[in-house]
């Protein structure tokens, strides 16, 4: 429970050090009386929950060195203007909260003591301040992750001669080399540049002469042109991470392929427009991440792997490179995520990808892979991603996956693998996203008979299962469905994405997949655990529907079209109250359409056509937003939005109709109206008074 800062602290005149570190203070404002506290030398308030504003009163702080006042999330008003004129404010910190308004507001003279000032991840607005430029003991400036705008020229920034970390970051700034090539001497000693989104439109001319620098992120600007050669040469015993992605860098200038940087370990150039060969550096660092993806880059040195035996992270993913990958890439063996996807690399899977005991995400789609999945997969495997979609790998899936208990998703469609489905995949208890399409799969989906019963826990978390274009037939047992607990009831503490942290500072890497929703092929670069769709489309599955598929009521999308499923459409099917897609067409199904699947209002996309349903469409809800394309190639169905009204010869009788229906032509032309009327009103509104003008409707006939 959330306790009050005991007021009892305010009588501590002699107090000169308050440190209130992951307190429980939600919703709790800071209170005024922190400014009786006047012997105060430092003040640290970390994420302990306040909220309202910082107290103006703590202007009164007149000995305060230090201020931190961070990552209380609800905490939000302005910076108090008094702040930044205590006469001895060495070092303020506000990072990680709600704080707005302009930095203009902050009068000028600032203290001449600040040494450290870091803003960071906040809302402020406006230009900064010329005055801060003019802190001459100013030595870290943080100010990314705002909204503030204006124009700033670096050469006000060369100026803070004791100057060593500048974090200007994703705000709405432009930063201009105002001077040119003309730098002006000398240059402090900045260890840490973060010049991401700044609307760079070239590579500033002084960074050539910072002899300190460690870490350089020039991400998301607009830089053209070629990646000078100099970068190698003056800071290959210093440059720890370099980051020039999302540019529009074409190529680079005689750089050889291999290039000396002692103590790199991050180098990210993607997301620009580089061809030729990729730069392998020869590092001494223990943990490596090379990010080469989304460039026109078509060579590697051959057997590139001899080079990066320590590397962690390496995505070449979205280039032109071919060939087979080098043996020698089992010389990287503390490789944790590997992803070469959409290259032309061909040959076999190499053997010591799967039988690493280090890599936890191994991502081959879209090349030109062929052979069997390598058998070799041993116990303790580490293996959280597979993915290989989109090669031409035969042969069946090999039983030692078995041995990844910690595999979230599998997607090896696209591919040639035959067999039967792999129950045995159901003993992996963490089993989220599993792709089998378009392969030569085939037999009946049955029931966990024969041994595969033994563990009630079979695809328990399975939450994504794509079977679509392959030969599997028969009826599909209904006990199978009665596994999938992930779309039953929610097992989920609470939404989050589908993504692995990596042991360097690239991050986050999250998974991507490409399915079939809403009658769409979608791709997915952000895979919530909550998000549950099946696809069996395009086999011959045949029989009942069958009813089970009634008590998946997280599920978001269901496809069974192009079988030859028969029979009525399950009315439990309206139990999947959150499904917003679902697609049954091009089966063998007959009957009535449920006037119960009205009651799905999650409903966006609907195909039930080329069956042999028959009698009235329903009419309530989203039924009135369907296309006519929904129903089509149903003879016998009849009613909106189809033009055969139902008391047309030959159609089914409006009296055959269910009692519970609108059962008149009158109806379906009062729906018509009542939806046309309305879409002026935009969908929203309208839908909902058409919604109640015919509820009304129904009360009085």
């Amino acid at each position: 429970m959330s306790m009050p800062i005991p007021n009892q602290i305010g009588n501590l005149a002699k107090l000169t050090s308050l440190d209130l570190m992951y307190c429980d203070l939600f919703g709790q404002q800071i209170p005024s009386w922190i400014g009786n506290l006047t012997k105060l030398t430092s003040l640290e308030i970390v994420e302990c929950g306040c909220s309202g504003s910082i107290p103006s009163t703590i202007g009164n702080l007149t000995q305060l060195e230090d201020l931190e006042i961070v990552y209380n999330m609800e905490l939000n008003g302005t910076i108090p203007r008094s702040l930044f004129a205590l006469p001895g404010l060495k070092y303020i910190d506000l990072s990680g909260n709600q704080l707005s308004g302009s930095l203009e507001d902050i009068p000028a003279p600032l203290s001449s003591s600040l040494s450290t000032i870091v803003l960071r991840e906040n809302q402020l607005t406006g230009p900064i301040p010329k005055s801060f430029f003019q802190l001459t003991n100013l030595k870290i400036f943080y100010l990314d992750s705002n909204k503030l705008t204006g124009t700033i020229e670096l050469s006000s920034i060369w100026r803070l001669k004791s100057l060593s970390d500048l974090i200007l970051s994703n705000n709405l700034i432009s930063l201009t080399d105002d001077k040119g090539e003309t730098v002006p001497r000398p240059l402090p000693n900045i260890n840490y540049l973060y010049l991401a989104s700044c609307n760079l439109t070239k590579l500033p001319a002084a960074l050539r002469y910072l002899e300190a620098l460690w870490e350089l992120d020039l991400s998301s600007n607009q830089i053209s042109g070629v990646i000078p050669s100099w970068i190698w040469e003056n800071w290959k015993g210093h440059l720890q991470s370099l980051n020039l992605s999302r540019n529009m860098f074409t190529t680079l200038e005689n750089t050889p392929s291999l290039v000396n940087m002692t103590y790199l370990t991050v180098l990210d150039l993607s997301f620009n427009r580089l061809e030729g060969s990729i730069p392998i550096p020869v590092t001494t660092s223990i943990d490596v991440a090379l990010d080469y993806s989304n460039n026109n880059f078509s060579s590697i040195v051959p057997n590139f792997g001899i080079y990066i035996e320590n590397a962690t992270y390496i995505n070449f993913s979205n280039n032109k490179l071919s060939a087979h990958v080098p043996s020698s890439i089992c010389n990287a063996s503390k490789l944790s995520i590997i992803d070469l996807s959409s290259n032309n690399f061909s040959g076999l899977v190499p053997p010591c990808l799967t039988e690493s005991v280090s890599l936890r995400i191994l991502k081959l789609r879209e090349n030109q892979f062929h052979g069997v999945l390598p058998e070799n997969i041993k116990k303790g495997c580490k293996l959280q991603s597979i993915d290989v979609n989109g090669n031409r790998i035969e042969g069946k899936l090999p039983r030692s996956l078995s041995y990844c208990q910690d595999l979230e998703l599998l997607d090896v469609g696209n591919n040639q693998i035959v067999g039967s489905f792999p129950f045995w995949l159901g003993i992996l208890p963490n089993l989220r996203v599993l792709v089998l399409r378009s392969n030569k799969l085939n037999g009946t989906i049955r029931g966990f008979q024969g041994g595969y019963q033994k563990n009630g826990d079979h695809f328990r978390w399975l939450q994504i299962i794509d079977l679509a274009s392959n030969n599997f037939t028969g009826n599909i047992s209904s006990e199978w469905f009665e596994h999938l607990q992930s779309m039953i009831k929610n097992i989920n503490d609470a939404e989050e994405i589908l993504e692995y942290t990596t042991n360097t500072t690239k991050g986050l890497y999250r998974d991507i997949i490409t399915i079939t929703y809403k009658s769409n092929s979608l791709m997915i670069t952000k895979i919530l655990t909550t998000f549950k769709v099946i696809d069996f489309s395009d086999n011959s599955f045949g029989g009942p529907i069958p009813k089970s598929l009634g008590k998946l009521v997280l599920l978001h999308g269901l496809n069974l079209s192009y079988n030859a499923f028969m029979g009525q459409i399950p009315s439990q099917l309206s139990s999947l109250t959150q499904l917003e897609s679902l697609d049954l067409s091009w089966n063998k199904l007959s009957g009535k359409i449920p006037y119960e699947l009205t009651s799905l209002t999650y409903l966006a996309s609907l195909n039930l056509s080329y069956n042999n349903l028959t009698g009235r469409i329903p009419q309530g809800n989203q039924f009135l937003a369907f296309p006519n394309s929904s129903f089509e190639g149903n003879v016998h169905l009849c009613g909106m939005p189809l033009s055969k009204q139902c008391d047309t010869p030959g159609s089914t009788s409006a009296s055959a109709s269910a009692p519970s229906e609108p059962n008149s032509l009158w109806q379906d032309r009062l729906d018509a109206i009542l939806l046309f009327t309305f879409t002026g009103l935009g969908f929203g509104v309208g839908f909902a008074l058409a919604v109640m003008f015919e509820s009304l409707w129904n009360h009085k006939h």
